[in-house]
């Protein structure tokens, strides 16, 4: 496992220069090393590293999404706060119906089965979008309007909103009793628990570093730990309390950096350098999970059915935004934000397969749900990784306070060192 790891990290490094040389972002480079090296075709990773690549995956996933959680600042939420609960569940909404009526035109699924297929594609991957959102907040583009802290957390709930919904159809197709009223309730009811346990444990951790002072190193491995933490929690209340463990990783950052913007602004800096590592880690492991064969065997028909989910998916998106101040680039952008699909798909593609075998069902439909997972995520990672980065700074205006803040930094600085 240990060469499998030091490969990885030595040819994702090398991956992430030469796209960005290319003017491609590294992650494409990163994902698509992944595929290469994966399973399902060059086969060049150690079995027992591809064993815990889901643990691997989720810690770097809880570190950008901390990352994420540091740079959502209540300021710029609040000017989004309407536009971000409409694209929390609207533009999935299009999308999951979307497919579930032209499912049974385009493959052969019933109308239940489509609905899972939907439910399945209709989350968007914060793998790939948190990390170009970050950026963009790091240098200040769309900020005035708080275009990449909308997506951010519009995001992270739009995935709870589809998972919860594809759990209900799963138990619908299987059989099992489900409690409709629950079944709703459960969704803003996960959202509110998960974020006021993540608010109550970052004032928590505030106090505690404020009254033992911890060195930044330690701080970042306390909150780091503590999220991990939660997600075990969710999976010991899953099937009684619906909870969303990685909604609440985002509150406790969000928290404290509205305690303590200093704390916040020094770990989000310490999670910048694990995030170097992590990265390569999420995003080559991702690619390990995407199944050539199969995402093949989806062929033109699968394909199709992805875009036909995508183009309602990005009219939702533009339903959302019709009374918003964004301007048209402005909105243009957020419907390219919402494309890229990764981290869901991968994780949820092979239930339905895995359920009908458990049932004795016929299992053509789970792998034709499988295929056109895969094929989601092999045809809008890459592509909307990019197009995200190539329209960011081309739709998104940079703050002017922010470019003057930096050039007196600039002058000033030169003053110092006598220039």
């Amino acid at each position: 496992m240990a060469v499998s790891i030091a490969m990885m990290i030595l040819l994702g490094l090398l991956a992430d220069w030469v796209f960005k040389k290319l003017r491609f972002p590294g992650l494409v480079g990163m994902l698509l090393l992944g595929v290469l090296c994966g399973p399902y075709v060059l086969n060049w990773l150690a079995p027992d590293f591809l064993l815990v690549s889901s643990d691997l995956r989720l810690m770097a996933l809880i570190v950008i999404l901390l990352r994420a959680g540091f740079e959502l600042s209540l300021e710029a939420l609040a000017k989004v706060g309407k536009q971000t609960l409409l694209m929390s569940c609207i533009p999935g909404l299009c999308e999951g119906i979307t497919i579930t009526l032209l499912g049974p035109l385009f493959l052969n699924l019933t109308h239940l089965e489509s609905a899972m297929l939907g439910f399945i594609l209709a989350a968007v991957s914060p793998a790939v979008v948190v990390p170009l959102m970050i950026r963009f907040i790091d240098e200040q583009r769309g900020a005035k309007k708080g275009i990449p802290t909308m997506i951010l957390a519009a995001a992270a709930i739009d995935d709870v909103f589809a998972i919860t919904i594809f759990s209900v159809l799963l138990g619908f197709y299987s059989g099992q009793s489900i409690n409709m009223v629950w079944a709703v309730a459960g969704i803003p009811l996960s959202i509110l628990l998960a974020v006021g346990i993540g608010a109550l444990l970052g004032v928590i951790l505030c106090r505690l570093f404020e009254r033992f002072n911890p060195r930044a190193t330690k701080r970042v491995l306390v909150v780091i730990g503590v999220s991990i933490v939660l997600v075990r929690v969710q999976q010991l209340l899953e099937g009684t309390i619906p909870f969303a463990a990685l909604l609440a990783v985002m509150a406790l950052g969000f928290i404290i950096l509205e305690k303590r913007e200093h704390m916040a602004h020094e770990l989000s800096a310490k999670l910048g350098k694990i995030w170097i590592l992590a990265s390569i880690l999420l995003f080559t492991l991702v690619g390990a999970q995407v199944n050539i064969p199969v995402a093949l065997n989806a062929g033109l028909a699968g394909l199709g059915l992805i875009v036909c989910g995508l183009i309602a998916r990005s009219a939702g998106v533009l339903l959302c935004l019709i009374r918003s101040p964004l301007n048209r680039s402005e909105r243009f952008f957020a419907t390219i934000a919402y494309l890229p699909k990764a981290t869901v798909q991968a994780a949820i593609g092979a239930i339905p397969l895995v359920t009908m075998t458990q049932l004795g069902r016929d299992t053509a439909a789970g792998n034709t749900i499988l295929a056109v997972a895969v094929l989601s995520i092999l045809f809008t990672a890459p592509l909307g990784a990019w197009l995200i980065s190539w329209a960011g700074p081309r739709l998104l205006t940079v703050d002017s306070e922010a470019e003057h803040a930096a050039l007196d930094a600039i002058r000033e600085s030169d003053a110092i060192a006598g220039v």
